[in-house]
C-alpha cells in the first residue's frame, strides 16, 4: 500500500519522462507514458484497495472485502477524506451484520468525513437509523430516516425507508 501522495510523484515523474521522450523524436512512447501516468492520478483519487473491496461487497463476500480492507495499515496516510469516507462505510457495512455498536462508530465517522454519492449518503444514514431504532433512540431514527429519504433522488431506497416506518409504528 503506497502513500498517496507517492502515486503522484510517480505519476510526476512519468509524464516528466514522458515529456522527455516526446522531445527526443519517440512521439508515440511519449503519449503511451502520459497516458500511463493517468492510471497512477486515477489511483490517487480512487483507491484500488477501496474498489476491490466493493467489487467483493457487489458479490456478497463479506470476508473477501474485509480482507482487502484489512491490506489498508494507515488510512490517514494511504486514503485522502473521502477515501477515509468510504474506508469507514464499508467497514460500517461488514460490522452491520455482526456488531452494531461499532457499525454505528464506522457509520458516523464516514459520515462527518463525507461521501461522494448521495446515494451512499442516505444508504448510511438508513443504517444509522436502523440502529438507533435498535437501541431504541425513535426521535433520531425519525431524523435519519427523513435525512435519507430527502437524499435518495432516484428512489432505490423507498422500499427500505417504508420498511423502516412500519416497523418504528410498534415502538
Amino acid at each position: 500500500m503506497f502513500h498517496k501522495n507517492f502515486k503522484l510523484i510517480i505519476a510526476g515523474l512519468i509524464i516528466a519522462f514522458g515529456i522527455y521522450q516526446i522531445v527526443e523524436s519517440h512521439i508515440g512512447n511519449g503519449i503511451a507514458l502520459i497516458l500511463f501516468s493517468g492510471i497512477f492520478i486515477f489511483l490517487y483519487f480512487k483507491n484500488e484497495m477501496i474498489l476491490l473491496a466493493f467489487l467483493r461487497l457487489r458479490k456478497q463476500d463479506f470476508e473477501g472485502a474485509r480482507k482487502w480492507l484489512d491490506k489498508i495499515k494507515n488510512p490517514e496516510a494511504a486514503l485522502t477524506q473521502k477515501q477515509q469516507g468510504y474506508f469507514n462505510y464499508i467497514h460500517g457495512l461488514l460490522l452491520s451484520q455482526t456488531n452494531m455498536t461499532k457499525a454505528e462508530k464506522y457509520f458516523k465517522k464516514a459520515i462527518k468525513l463525507g461521501l461522494s454519492m448521495k446515494q451512499d449518503l442516505a444508504m448510511a444514514k438508513l443504517n444509522l437509523a436502523g440502529i438507533a431504532m435498535t437501541k431504541r433512540r425513535k426521535r433520531e431514527a425519525q431524523l435519519l430516516l427523513k435525512e435519507a429519504k430527502s437524499l435518495d433522488k432516484h428512489g432505490m431506497l423507498n422500499e427500505q425507508i417504508q420498511m423502516m416506518k412500519k416497523q418504528m409504528k410498534r415502538f
